[in-house]
């Protein structure tokens, strides 16, 4: 390799690097700037790859996985009955899952992992302001306190920023630092205050207190995972007794699934539960390699017909990421999506800040799959392929695996 070509290799690793803390900064705030970002950071990165690097990479699960996932989709086009248009959409969301492993490579080799997740936090944090100013001035944002996108895409993004700030604080209580703990741990009370007091998911409200538990598991095992989930509780009763946005939030599932039931009201809960059945029933159609991607509007389009009410609504969407790919790639397509998941959680059973995240973004998309397709949502896919991608990345190269740049054996 001449001088000239690693001088030009060298310098898109590190417009690779820049791009990726460009597509974390607008993350949160545009999904067509992401989109622009992500491209510009493709165009970057794919000149740095070789052969080695994805040969050692493809030995992992964590990294085969997705692309084996969106090989059975590729495949899954054959037999799909969907117009092409909603077969390459579908197409589309595996194929960005898969960037994943992209991911992994570059920030093995790269020092600015940890730039990457400042960035999210600070672009978080700018959200977090924008969020409050749009509550108190009328008229800014979206609705009051969403000043951008949707309540669901910005829970994800403070319940991220909160428990990243929750664990700093807590390895600063352990190693003594208890001045700068308790700084870290205040800087995450607006997160959490926003999300009980101002707006929020369902979603996030589930996954709270999981992932308290896990917290406290990270630093003192079972233990600690009680002692989370009992201050957890305390604390779930005072913001009970105290917000009414959780309240509401919480007191009306019971109303929408009663509503279902008695009256086929159309709520967020009785879209949920008529998707739910009727997805059951489209799998059991083709229970093993599914109807082909792309095929979940068709069949929910064939499962209308000659219905009323919510049994009518023709949706590409059910609301429950298992469905989402079960309706499309049948069992075999679940299969390979529990195991990417499990292979994702086995890359973050060491410590630091970077397993950590990863371990959030990873149990934070399984838990918001349950009432969500969050891998086939735009923002909330690109939040886990980088969150996944860079931390794996981070916690490979802490843990001296990065072989990529080991000077290779003179050839005699």
């Amino acid at each position: 390799m001449t001088t000239s070509s690693t001088s030009v290799r060298a310098n898109c690793r590190q417009f690779a690097d820049y791009a990726a803390i460009a597509v974390v900064l607008t993350l949160p705030w545009s999904i067509s700037a992401t989109g622009i970002c992500v491209a510009a950071w493709l165009v970057f990165l794919i000149p740095t790859l070789d052969q080695d690097a994805i040969r050692q990479e493809f030995r992992r699960p964590a990294m085969w996985l997705p692309v084996a996932l969106l090989g059975l989709a590729l495949i899954g086009l054959l037999w799909s009955p969907a117009v092409w248009k909603e077969k390459l959409r579908a197409a589309e969301d595996f194929l960005r899952l898969a960037l994943v492993g992209l991911l992994f490579i570059q920030f093995r080799r790269s020092e600015r992992g940890h730039w990457i997740l400042v960035a999210f936090l600070f672009s978080g944090a700018v959200l977090l302001l924008a969020s409050w100013l749009s509550l108190l001035v009328p008229g800014i944002g979206k609705s009051p306190g969403i000043p951008v996108k949707d309540y669901i895409s910005q829970s994800a993004v403070f319940t991220l920023c909160a428990f990243g700030l929750l664990y700093l604080g807590f390895d600063a209580f352990r190693a003594r630092r208890i001045g700068y703990g308790l700084l870290i741990l205040a800087l995450s009370l607006p997160f959490f205050a926003n999300m009980f007091f101002v707006v929020t998911s369902r979603t996030a409200l589930l996954t709270i207190p999981f992932l308290m538990a896990l917290l406290g598991h990270k630093f003192d095992g079972w233990r600690g995972a009680i002692s989370m989930s009992t201050i957890g509780g305390v604390l779930a009763m005072l913001v009970w007794i105290s917000s009414d946005n959780v309240r509401g939030r919480i007191g009306s599932i019971s109303g929408e699934i009663e509503s279902y039931y008695t009256t086929d009201t159309r709520t967020s809960m009785g879209e949920r539960l008529a998707f739910w059945r009727r997805s059951a029933v489209i799998m059991s159609g083709a229970p093993l390699m599914g109807h082909g991607t792309g095929a979940t509007r068709e069949m929910f389009w064939r499962s209308a017909d000659g219905q009323s009410g919510l049994a009518a609504l023709v949706t590409a969407n059910p609301h429950n990421q298992t469905f989402a790919i079960g309706i499309q790639l049948g069992l075999f397509g679940i299969i390979l999506l529990y195991a990417m998941w499990l292979a994702h959680l086995m890359l973050f059973r060491s410590g630091g800040i970077a397993a950590w995240i990863g371990l959030l973004v990873v149990v934070q998309s399984m838990i918001g799959s349950l009432a969500n397709s969050h891998l086939f949502d735009a923002t909330h896919a690109w939040i886990y392929i980088f969150g996944v991608g860079v931390a794996g990345g981070i916690v490979s190269r802490q843990a001296g695996q990065n072989v990529f740049d080991r000077p290779r054996p003179a050839v005699s």
